[in-house]
């Protein structure tokens, strides 16, 4: 994979199970755990809606017999536009992913942006994001570590897939040895991204939980001029080819209407495909698992 001349990454291809990360209570994610599903809207819209999107969401994996765990943002801090919509912010974010908890009794995941909101966020959230254009940001992957929470770093579009070694080892030098790493494609041209599926097999050998994001991997940057677009269509391929590689987690961000959501839409998965999706995808999974 590297160009001539470079160097070769130091994990080998990963062909084992990957360590267990504790989430909470009985839910872990690699380390031969069950395949978990990491889903939610984009962005935290309403606790309404957020309570409705989990409460879905939450049924069907367990239909499907797959572990879950509801993901939202409480702010997109790198959206497009200036008038794009953000989100509730950390204050009450918090508050409507702890009402998804105290109901539904599902674990959450959301994003982080600044090493100021690491602790707060701890607070409440099971799992701490980091974004991908924030995958190199030291000071934040620190903070989030020193938390003691499990932290799911996405590769940033820019990176090759064997120096997310270096964000791992930022977490790991607080002392906390919950990490997960996600897929979500790599920057090819302009306003496009592909998805090399070695990436997979190279983050694996580093040893962590390999997540796979479908969903941010169909967006198209700036392809709507003030926003972002997305090939919403290609999900389920791109969820499966992961499926056959090998992962711990999916990651979709869906929606019950991706035509009027308020962040990433047009690469949202509609509501109605995800049991139909999760069902194929984990009998995929089985397979490669016998293997």
């Amino acid at each position: 994979m590297p160009a001539s001349g470079t160097v070769r990454p130091s994990a080998e291809p990963g062909r084992g199970r990957t360590r267990r990360v504790a989430i909470t209570g009985d839910l872990a994610i690699g380390g031969g755990s069950p395949l978990a599903f990491i889903a939610g809207p984009c962005v935290i819209e309403s606790e309404e809606h957020a309570l409705k999107m989990a409460a879905a969401l939450s049924e069907a994996a367990r239909r499907v017999g797959v572990p879950y765990i509801f993901k939202s943002s409480f702010d997109k801090a790198n959206r497009s536009s200036i008038a794009s919509f953000r989100g509730p912010g950390l204050k009450e974010g918090l508050r409507i992913l702890q009402a998804v908890k105290e109901n539904l009794g599902v674990p959450v995941l959301s994003d982080i942006h600044e090493p100021a909101q690491a602790e707060a966020a701890a607070e409440v959230i099971d799992i701490l994001q980091i974004p991908a254009f924030l995958c190199r940001q030291t000071d934040l992957l620190v903070a989030a570590g020193r938390t003691g929470r499990p932290v799911n770093i996405k590769k940033g579009q820019f990176l090759a897939p064997w120096d997310i070694r270096h964000g791992i080892d930022k977490v790991r030098s607080s002392g906390n040895e919950k990490v997960l790493v996600t897929e979500r494609g790599t920057t090819f041209g302009y306003q496009n991204l592909v998805v090399d599926y070695r990436s997979l097999v190279v983050m694996r050998g580093f040893g962590y939980p390999v997540v796979m994001d479908a969903t941010h991997a169909v967006q198209l940057p700036g392809g709507q001029g003030d926003r972002s677009g997305g090939e919403a269509a290609f999900i389920p391929c791109l969820a499966r080819a992961a499926a056959a590689v090998g992962i711990d987690a999916l990651f979709c961000e869906v929606h019950d209407d991706p035509a009027a959501a308020r962040s990433d839409g047009p690469n949202a998965l509609p509501l109605a495909a995800v049991e139909p999706l999760l069902r194929t995808v984990r009998a995929i999974d089985a397979l490669v698992r016998e293997g």
